[in-house]
């Protein structure tokens, strides 16, 4: 029986950890800035973009794929940076084991 004591109160300390990096996660930002500046673009720990700003230098109403190609960079990239953090406090969180399939956090 002290055995499950121990094992639970493990699992609620877990959960706490969770909730606070859930907490820290949604309230991060990420930003990438693409072409020099031209496209700056942030997004929040669940991959939401957030914000966006475009150079007027970058508005060339002849190159507008240009422009859409920066924009889908700066967001990538961003997103992709939130990923990268988002993994590396699961890897914190867990120890380096990886959850069961399916199974993900709530951030």
């Amino acid at each position: 029986m002290r055995n499950i004591g121990g094992m639970m109160k493990r699992v609620q300390e877990m959960q706490e950890k969770m909730q606070e990096m859930t907490a820290e996660m949604e309230a991060s930002r990420f930003d990438c800035s693409v072409g020099g500046g031209v496209v700056i673009a942030v997004v929040s720990g669940k991959g939401e973009l957030v914000d966006l700003a475009i150079s007027p230098a970058a508005l060339d109403p002849d190159d507008t794929e240009t422009l859409s190609d920066l924009i889908k960079l700066a967001v990538n990239n961003a997103r992709a940076e939130a990923e990268a953090k988002k993994a590396e406090a699961l890897k914190e969180l867990t120890g380096g084991l990886p959850l069961p399939p399916g199974m993900s956090l709530p951030f």
